[in-house]
Formats: C-alpha cells, sequence, structure tokens
C-alpha cells in the first residue's frame, strides 16, 4: 500500500507539473500534504516533515548555489568566458573551431549554471557562424553536449550537488569520477555525433550575434581561466593531498576547510570579485548589484528545491524508506540502472533534469545501504538519468531552437538526439566504472 501511493504520488505530481502547469514548489506541497494524508500520517506530523524536509535540504545547499549564480554572473558580464572562448579558438585554430567550443564550453559549464553558460556562449558561436561561414548546429552542439553534461553529472551544479548531499557522499570523490564518466559522454555526444551535423545549414538568429567586446575590456587569458576554475582547484588540492597528512594536523584541517564546497565557492566568489570586477574597473556598487540580480535570477530554484525535500520527509517519515529497501532487496534491475531509469522517466515526463534528479533521489537513498551500491556512483547515474531526451516540455529544447531557428522535426534529431546521447553513454560510463571499484 505505502509504495502504491507513492507511485500514485508521483504520478500526480508530473500530471500537476507538466499537464496543469501548476507551479513545481507547489506541484511538490499539493503532493506532500496528499501523500501524507493517504498514509494516515496526522495532519501535525505532515507539516512537521515538511518543515524538517524544505530546512534540511536548503540548508545544506543555498550557499552553494547563490555563490554559483555570483560566479557565474561575474564570468558573464566581466568578458572572461568571451576570452576563454577566443583563447581556445586561438590554440586550437578555427578548422578545429567545434573542438574549441566543446572544450570551452567543458570549461565554463564547471562552474556556471546551463542556463547561464548557454546564453553566455551560444551569442559567440552565432556570431563565428556568420563570420566564417560555418553551420552552427556542427559548431555548437559540441560546446551545449559539454554544458549538458556538467550540468547533470557534476557538483556544485544544483541537481548533483542535491543528490550529492543527500546520499552523504565526499564532493572531491564525486567530481573524480564523475569527470572520468562526463569526458567520454562528451566525446560521444558532442565530438562523434555532432560531426554528422553539417547538413543542417538554416541560419542562426541574427538577433543574438553577440556584442564583441574590446581586447582591453576583458580579463587576461590566465585570469579568466583561473577565476573559473578555482572552485574545481581548490576542491581538487583538498582532495588529493589532505589525505598524506596526520588526521589532527593543521595542514590537513587548513585542506579539509578550502575544499569544503561552500568554503572553495566564496574563496572563488572574493577573488572574482577582485579579478573580474575591481581589477576591471568597475565599482563596488555596481559589482553589488550585479551579485544582487544574480541571486534573483536562481531564487526559484530555491523553493524547487525545498518542495523536493519536502516530499521526501513525508515519504521518509511515513516508512516508504523501509518498503523501497525492501523492494530492491527482489529487484532484478542493478541499483544503479534502476536509478538511471527512474531520473530518465521523469525527466522525459516533467522536462526538468533537477526536478529529475532531485526526486529520484528521495527515492533511491533507502536502497544504497542494503544494496552496498557505490554512493558516488549512484550520484552519476541518477545525474544521467535526468538528462534523457529533453523535447517540448523541456525549456532547453525552445531555447535552442529559437536560438539556432531550426524546425521542430529537426530541433529533435539535433537537440534531443544529443541529450539523449548524454544520458545514455553516462549511463555506459557509470557501469563502466562500476566494474572497477563497485
Amino acid at each position: 500500500m505505502p509504495l502504491l501511493v507513492t507511485i500514485i504520488g508521483l504520478v500526480v505530481l508530473i500530471i500537476f507539473i507538466s499537464y496543469f502547469k501548476l507551479h513545481t514548489f507547489l506541484s511538490f506541497l499539493a503532493v506532500s500534504f496528499g501523500v501524507g494524508l493517504v498514509l494516515k500520517m496526522p495532519p501535525v506530523k505532515i507539516l512537521g516533515a515538511i518543515q524538517k524536509g524544505i530546512g534540511d535540504t536548503l540548508g545544506s545547499i543555498v550557499a552553494i548555489i547563490a555563490l554559483g549564480a555570483m560566479l557565474g554572473k561575474l564570468v558573464a558580464q566581466s568578458g572572461a568566458a568571451q576570452r576563454i572562448s577566443t583563447k581556445m579558438m586561438s590554440i586550437i585554430g578555427t578548422g578545429y573551431v567545434r573542438w574549441a567550443f566543446m572544450i570551452t564550453g567543458f570549461i565554463v559549464g564547471l562552474p556556471l549554471f546551463y542556463s547561464v553558460g548557454f546564453m553566455l556562449l551560444a551569442p559567440i558561436v552565432i556570431t563565428v557562424s556568420y563570420r566564417y561561414k560555418l553551420p552552427a548546429v556542427y559548431i555548437g552542439l559540441p560546446m551545449l553536449a559539454s554544458l549538458s553534461v556538467t550540468q547533470g553529472y557534476l557538483p556544485p551544479h544544483p541537481a548533483p550537488l542535491f543528490i550529492m548531499n543527500q546520499f552523504k557522499v565526499d564532493m572531491g570523490t564525486t567530481l573524480f569520477y564523475g569527470l572520468l564518466v562526463a569526458i567520454p559522454a562528451i566525446l560521444v555526444s558532442g565530438a562523434l555525433f555532432g560531426a554528422t551535423l553539417k547538413k543542417y545549414l538554416t541560419l542562426p538568429n541574427k538577433n543574438f550575434i553577440a556584442t564583441e567586446l574590446e581586447d582591453s575590456q576583458m580579463p587576461s587569458a590566465f585570469i579568466s581561466f583561473l577565476t573559473v576554475l578555482l572552485p574545481i582547484l581548490l576542491i581538487s588540492i583538498s582532495t588529493l593531498i589532505a589525505p598524506y597528512f596526520p588526521k589532527d594536523s593543521f595542514i590537513r584541517q587548513a585542506l579539509v576547510f578550502i575544499g569544503d564546497s561552500t568554503v572553495s565557492m566564496f574563496i572563488s566568489v572574493l577573488v572574482a570579485i577582485y579579478t573580474l570586477g575591481i581589477k576591471q574597473k568597475r565599482k563596488m556598487n555596481e559589482i553589488t548589484d550585479m551579485l544582487g540580480i544574480s541571486i534573483k535570477e536562481v531564487a526559484m530554484l530555491f523553493l524547487i528545491f525545498g518542495g523536493a525535500g519536502a516530499l521526501k520527509q513525508v515519504l521518509t517519515d511515513a516508512g516508504i524508506n523501509k518498503a523501497i529497501a525492501d523492494m530492491m532487496q527482489a529487484s532484478a534491475l542493478h541499483p544503479l540502472v534502476l536509478g538511471w531509469v527512474m531520473a530518465a522517466i521523469i525527466r522525459v515526463a516533467v522536462g526538468s533534469s533537477t526536478v529529475s534528479g532531485i526526486t529520484t533521489a528521495g527515492f533511491m537513498a533507502p536502497m544504497l545501504a542494503s544494496t552496498h551500491t557505490e554512493p558516488h556512483l549512484m550520484v552519476l547515474s541518477i545525474g544521467a538519468g535526468s538528462m534523457m531526451f529533453s523535447h517540448v516540455n523541456d525549456a532547453g529544447f525552445w531555447l535552442f531552437r529559437e536560438y539556432f531557428q531550426l524546425s521542430m522535426t529537426d530541433t529533435l534529431k539535433t537537440w534531443s538526439v544529443m541529450e539523449t546521447l548524454v544520458s545514455v553513454s553516462g549511463l555506459a560510463g557509470v557501469m563502466a566504472l562500476n566494474s572497477i571499484v563497485g
């Protein structure tokens, strides 16, 4: 009975979001109340679970999401992304421009949200397309594959970060495994599949040609790369070096401290305020206004995460954890495959990779202990599933179509297939890695 109610609740959630277009946060709250009442939880207990779920969820990720938004805004407004892109093109050459954009997408996508990275880099792709008379989809899709992979697989992006905190796993290890899975997925979905798209010659939207900054207006290549990659560098240094020092030593504690996701992002934002703001002759009040705008742009994410946390806590307090764990013990599917399948189904139905990832995490958490599944790989498996087949219910689908001016059919043949390859190749990478470390 509890499992049936959970499944019905999930279906109702999907219907609320995708069919009735009810706001995601309200949908989560409505389903949380409904499931709790059907499972005969006292109303006071339901309220307590919702409050606890929202608090616990936001308490662990709100600072990182806010800091990530701030860093993204500084990178976008300073010209650092344009500098990285043009530098990569000068190194690789216009003959390999799609590889330059693919690498740029990966570098910029590590700390930036997908929508920020897209709106930052797509105009540069369109500008290059017109200037060098190159097919925009052909040179642009590898870059979008990189952005999608980093968004779906790697913290500190919202969904992977949420899943990681849900499973209580280490960020450094998740990043290390994630990079091992991400690079082949980008090569398959971006480089290999992208190479087949030369026939799409439709001209992209001229309205999105980038306004190029003068060389003197942009930060240097060194500063741009360093600032964008600083959070990853700090986390990696902590993960690789800290274990070599005694547990209670000051050096190890300091390394662990700076390697914490919140601290590393905080340090990176402070550095970016100087390198991409003050050093670029911007006034402090202008920088502060910019940071304030960045928070407004991600505020809705906080509500979505809070709603997902509320539903998770109601299900947990109702005893769904034990029921799922018992069911999983008899399941024929490998837990990593099951997590991918559940995330993929929710993604296709709802259209949001974020909702897909964080909803699936709540269902899969109980079975980690009972099946001894490698939790870092479960983060990646769910992340890969959450990228499955983007179509008409996904904002990214329409964003791509609007910028690149493709027909509905061609958008499905290019964008949707690319996202599907991102998902499937991600699962393949996870299973291959599991055979080694699992």
